[in-house]
């Protein structure tokens, strides 16, 4: 996928975008809200905030955000980014930086196969036309090769023919996802959303997006300052002896912690915020674009390295055939955006909107 094919993503997804605007009910009932309805939009006259030439507009009614379906809210606060032990392969890019970090929602798992199902399902059913065959199979359908010619000589066939199709693993985490088709998948989630509040006469909701490399460490961690793992330090094994993740180890023995390759979306612990899999399982996309010279250039207020003429892109988490040193919160590595791996997947975040629940 090159330059060329980025920018069709990007002007399909807006022809999209407003074709699900445009497809029922007129513009200004769906960017105002006809108003009226038990939980409908904006107030029927524009001008009911203006009174004897004075202005008494306070806020208007009817709105309320509440977490998307299998997200969470992830509280706002302040943490020390980057390693929190020694820097064992020596990249001298990951320095620590206090950042601070508004409210967002999460989802609490990884995309599942069945989840980016639906995506391809609806894309194929609606876009077909418009899209092309050619375009949405080896743009947006998750490459199933990836699960032979990522690894020497490996015996990947199995996972090949049935990884994605097989309703065995309907519920373990997409891969073979490019950046570029995570990006696409979120574009056409805010539109399925905002398309059925339009519809029911409520108001837009914010787009769901991939999380910063901020966001997704200020996640990972729960709310523990300076924490190793997202269950905390310094063991990924519990008292028990039972490993936290999904990962390598034991230099190898990748049956030792219940799974061979991938686990379920749900597996294993949460963490402090209610997340599944912040380590291990799969390592995940984030926004931002990878730089060695990240923490000295972002701000420390809601940090995001948005440069899309870098081709790298930030992954995080560690996976299932990594060592336990990039499970751990504050690693930092980078793919390439166009990169499709059987060990890379992804999640959303969406905005949290004005007051956080608690706070009002």
């Amino acid at each position: 996928m090159n330059k060329h094919i980025s920018k069709k993503i990007l002007t399909v997804a807006v022809i999209l975008s407003s074709a699900f605007l445009f497809q029922s009910c007129d513009t200004v009932n769906k960017i105002f809200g006809k108003g009226g309805k038990k939980g409908g939009g904006s107030v029927e006259d524009p001008l009911a905030g203006i009174k004897n030439g004075q202005l008494v507009a306070k806020s208007r009614k009817g709105y309320k955000q509440v977490a998307p379906e299998g997200m969470v809210l992830i509280p706002s606060g302040s943490f020390m980014m980057g390693q929190a032990d020694e820097d064992v392969m020596s990249t001298r890019i990951n320095l620590n930086k206090r950042i601070s970090i508004p409210a967002f929602y999460m989802d609490d798992t990884e995309i599942s196969n069945n989840e980016y199902r639906m995506f391809i399902n609806s894309i194929l059913a609606d876009s077909l036309e418009a899209l092309g065959e050619e375009f949405i199979m080896t743009s947006l359908y998750p490459d199933t090769s990836v699960w032979k010619k990522d690894f020497t000589y490996h015996n990947g066939d199995q996972l090949t023919e049935n990884y994605y199709g097989n309703p065995a693993f309907d519920n373990y985490p997409v891969v073979g996802v490019s950046w570029d088709a995570a990006q696409f998948f979120c574009r056409w989630r805010t539109d399925l959303y905002n398309n059925y509040r339009a519809e029911n006469n409520e108001f837009r909701s914010p787009r769901f997006r991939l999380p910063s490399e901020a966001e997704w460490e200020w996640a990972a961690r729960g709310g523990s300052e300076g924490a190793k793992y997202p269950w905390g330090n310094p063991y990924v094994a519990n008292a028990k002896g039972c490993y936290m993740a999904n990962f390598k180890p034991n230099r190898g023995n990748y049956q030792k912690d219940g799974f061979q390759y991938t686990a379920p979306v749900n597996m294993y612990e949460k963490n402090a915020f209610g997340l599944y899999n912040m380590a291990g399982n799969v390592a995940e996309w984030t926004q931002d674009a990878y730089s060695e010279s990240y923490m000295p250039v972002t701000w420390d207020l809601n940090p995001n390295y948005d440069n899309p003429d870098e081709p790298r892109k930030v992954i995080k988490g560690g996976s299932w055939k990594d060592v336990a040193h990039y499970l751990e919160s504050g690693t930092t590595t980078y793919e390439y955006r166009t990169a499709t791996k059987s060990y890379i997947g992804f999640r959303c975040v969406m905005d949290r909107m004005g007051s956080v629940p608690g706070r009002e």
